[in-house]
């Protein structure tokens, strides 16, 4: 961890550029080399955006289930760190991804909101995790905090599976079950480049924000420990 404390503000400077170039080449892919979608049109386009953004919520959340589990294993605050920038970052992204779901729904299903398998259990997600870091504002002790939220941290991520599988477990709903054959991504070709290529966006902007709130977290420590030293 103190490799990271040290070189975290080489590797967010990295991670911003990098980030800004693929956004960049990104808009370009979706808009511009990717094919019309024959049936869905325009809306379609906000499906480039709207699957990075939920993969990326899933790592936000493993990391809280990894953090917490880290921390009521050694008893060590980095951990818990880790678990808390995990589902802020985690938070954020489950909010992207239902307002686009959103956006995308009422063109093509006409509603923005329905109660689907997946769209239910993914609010699940967002109000479990939501009363997640509303549990560590309200705890002042740290070290309980820190148990208490390692705890829901832990159970609450027995949602994320659901929401991934709700398609399959529950059948009913908007979202479809795909069926696809081995190497075959179900989609052309170049709808499946410009694809991956916002896939690596995401996973850049996830990292450089959860970067950014993990040095944040840490720089707060170290300023409460210079406090209670003096």
């Amino acid at each position: 961890m103190k490799f990271l404390k040290d070189n975290a503000p080489i590797a967010a400077d990295i991670l911003a550029v990098a980030t800004a170039v693929f956004m960049a080449l990104s808009a370009w892919m979706v808009f511009n080399y990717a094919p019309m979608e024959e049936v869905m049109g325009w809306p379609q386009k906000i499906f480039y955006f709207h699957v990075p953004l939920a993969i990326m919520c899933y790592v936000g959340f493993l990391f809280t289930f990894i953090g917490s589990i880290g921390f009521l294993w050694k008893k060590d605050f980095v951990w818990d760190r880790v678990a808390v920038c995990g589902a802020e970052t985690g938070v954020v992204f489950t909010i992207l991804v239902l307002a686009t779901g959103m956006f995308w729904g009422k063109p093509i299903w006409g509603a923005y909101w329905t109660w689907d398998p997946r769209l239910t259990t993914s609010l699940i997600l967002l109000i479990i995790f939501s009363g997640y870091l509303i549990l560590r504002s309200r705890v002042e002790d740290e070290t309980l905090r820190a148990k208490y939220a390692a705890v829901m941290g832990i159970v609450g991520y027995a949602d994320v599976p659901l929401v991934h599988y709700s398609v399959k477990l529950w059948s009913r709903g908007i979202h479809p079950v795909l069926e696809k054959k081995a190497g075959d991504p179900g989609m052309h070709p170049d709808m499946y480049m410009a694809l991956k290529v916002c896939f690596v966006t995401f996973v850049l902007l996830f990292f450089l924000v959860f970067i950014q709130r993990l040095r944040l977290e840490t720089l707060k420590d170290d300023v409460e420990r210079l406090k209670t030293q003096r």
